[in-house]
């Protein structure tokens, strides 16, 4: 593993320019930046917040060793990770990756195989906030998601 990966697990929003920025600054043999931005659906129109919660050592342990991963399965140049935690309104960010190569497969390739694995095993808790004020379900990941992880 020759880079060093960017992994925050933050309450804050996130600019996703900036961070494309900042990680194509570190080299210029980058050929291909790829990245996936997933944000907070309203459910149809029902949710006011989605709640995530985290065990900080142990979300961001398990990040590092999913970019470590990656940092092995492609020839990455650089790469970033970014995950907030605390109550999250509709439209709001989520989670980000950013994977940069010298070569726009790796990229690809690597920012898919990345949210696989966050959405399955990142260690966050989701509570559903409800617009009429009433507490949602706890969201899990779905059988689709599990089916997604497992092309890898």
């Amino acid at each position: 593993m020759a880079i060093a990966p960017k992994i925050s697990v933050q309450a804050e929003d996130f600019d996703l320019a900036a961070e494309v920025s900042l990680l194509t600054a570190r080299s210029s043999n980058i050929g291909g930046v790829v990245s996936f931005t997933g944000l907070c659906r309203d459910e149809n129109g029902r949710l006011d917040a989605l709640e995530l919660e985290h065990y900080p050592a142990m979300a961001e342990t398990q990040i590092k060793e999913i970019a470590v991963q990656a940092l092995e399965r492609w020839p990455l140049s650089g790469l970033t990770i970014i995950h907030r935690y605390g109550k999250i309104k509709p439209g709001s960010n989520i989670v980000m990756v950013i994977a940069a190569a010298t070569h726009r497969r790796a990229a690809f390739q690597a920012a898919d195989f990345l949210m696989d694995y966050l959405k399955n095993d990142a260690p966050f808790w989701k509570k559903e906030h409800l617009k009429d004020g009433s507490s949602g379900d706890w969201v899990e990941a779905t059988d689709r998601d599990a089916a997604d992880k497992k092309r890898w």
